[in-house]
């Protein structure tokens, strides 16, 4: 079920701003003090760039597919898929890059829907491991793939910054689809590619 399906009223503007003005005033400081007098609107305008994904259909951002490919069959991946998301427990970012593949069938797509798929999934309250299988199952449901492998590493501030306060642990979460779930060579193919220098390849 995606997003737009929800049920719940969005509160307005104004509901949004006299709540953070609670927050403020709720950690100890003066909302009405000159540094803090904009802040619920910027805090409110803020959320609607964090969570715009919400807003967004993953099922539609893969809709334009090709099948014309010459024959190719083999993996297609997009890696180092940088993103920023914020964790459902304490609405605190994590930042991280994806790795996503799949074996095509029929269809393809173009690589940057792959990279918007990550973007939409990111940009909302998460956990990793629910990310991690969404962008999964989202290709894996739009492109009817042999297979779909997604890795996804991120450093999670509601670690580093409260609770055991460690720094830089990187969690690591992985989600196999079809081949890449049967056959240890795929998953070892991926991996292999994740990991894979890139010989100082860029543009």
């Amino acid at each position: 079920m995606d997003a737009k399906s929800k049920t719940s009223k969005r509160p307005t503007q104004a509901e949004a701003e006299a709540a953070v003005r609670t927050l403020l005033a709720w950690a100890g400081d003066d909302p009405d003090r000159e540094g803090l007098r904009d802040t619920p609107r910027r805090v409110a305008k803020a959320y609607e760039e964090y969570f715009s994904g919400y807003g967004d259909d993953a099922g539609e951002a893969l809709a334009r597919r090709f099948t014309e490919v010459g024959g190719y069959n083999d993996i297609v991946m997009l890696r180092d898929i940088e993103f920023n998301s914020h964790c459902e427990h304490h609405i605190a970012p994590f930042i991280g890059r994806a790795h996503v593949a799949y074996l095509p069938s029929s269809e393809v797509v173009g690589i940057s829907k792959l990279a918007r798929v990550v973007e939409i999934f990111a940009r909302r309250l998460q956990t990793q491991e629910t990310m991690t299988a969404q962008i999964a199952n989202a290709i894996n449901e739009a492109l009817k793939p042999r297979g779909v492998a997604v890795l996804v590493e991120a450093v999670h501030t509601c670690m580093s910054m409260r609770g055991v306060g460690k720094r830089n642990v990187a969690t690591i979460t992985t989600q196999f689809l079809g081949e890449f779930r049967k056959d240890p060579a795929q998953q070892a193919r991926f991996m292999e590619l994740v990991r894979a220098p890139n010989g100082g390849f860029s543009l």
